[in-house]
């Protein structure tokens, strides 16, 4: 399929949390950007102290730091795309959804982070509906994994028939597709994108890697993707496939899960 590449002058924005190992979020985005052709520049909604063994602990700075990092940015840069990660605690959505509505009209993918692995929350369970109410209308795909996407559906996740459930219901809260990650099934890798008529499966081999950062990987590449100009179906199938491959690749630095970074 032809398709028009993108310029390096292109900019993309994370708004995500910062990981010391640069496993997952803004540190993970930067460096996904810049594989695939874009300069990326990040703002910060929470810090972590995490290594690739274990999570420790969270600190979020004031709501109004992070509009304070974003303004800086805007005084001199267009983002051609956004994607946005970990929250950090309540105040800072309608920051965030500020930061969207300033941007209508340009990619926006969301991975929503709610727990770490080690299942500690990194956003309280009951502000999940009202941080997806704020989301709405504003946002162009969502990517949930299993866990995520039954607590924002409300119900349990665990098969494909239950993740197209789970994709139509969280499409409709957003008004926007929602492509529910399956990588973590117990038998198969499957990913399903439901665009708010029909349903699309990306299916790939089982790989028995647990690797640190998958859902950002996959967000931050299908951002890359469809500001690079592909339509929602491909530029999934695209992130999907390229994900999967750098699993494959993902090498162990420290004593835990394996990470992207050093393949970047």
């Amino acid at each position: 399929m032809a398709c028009p590449k993108s310029p390096r002058t292109k900019t993309l924005l994370s708004v995500a949390g910062y990981d010391p190992s640069s496993g997952a979020g803004v540190a993970l985005d930067m460096a996904v950007f810049r594989k695939l052709g874009f300069v990326g520049m990040g703002i910060l909604t929470a810090a972590t102290a995490q290594n690739t063994k274990r999570f420790i602990a969270y600190d979020a700075p004031p709501s109004q730091f992070l509009f304070l990092q974003y303004e800086a940015l805007r005084r001199e840069v267009s983002f051609s795309g956004i994607k946005t990660g970990m929250v950090g605690h309540r105040k800072n959505i309608p920051v965030i959804s500020r930061i969207l509505d300033e941007h209508r009209g340009i990619p926006v993918v969301v991975d929503p982070v709610f727990r770490a692995s080690s299942g500690a929350w990194l956003l309280e369970k009951a502000v999940i509906p009202y941080y997806v109410s704020h989301l709405k209308e504003r946002i162009s795909v969502i990517t949930p994994n299993l866990e995520e996407a039954g607590l924002i559906s409300g119900h349990r996740v665990g098969n494909l028939k239950e993740m197209k459930e789970a994709a139509s219901t969280i499409a409709g809260l957003v008004a926007a597709p929602c492509l529910v990650k399956g990588g973590h099934l117990s038998r198969r890798a499957v990913d399903v994108l439901f665009d708010g008529r029909h349903y699309t499966v990306f299916e790939k081999g089982k790989i028995n890697r647990d690797v640190h950062g998958t859902g950002c990987f996959l967000s931050s590449s299908l951002l890359c993707f469809l500001v690079k100009g592909y339509p929602l179906w491909k530029a999934c199938e695209l992130a999907s496939a390229f994900t999967h491959a750098a699993i494959k690749k993902a090498v162990s630095i420290g004593r835990g899960k394996p990470i992207f970074s050093p393949l970047l």
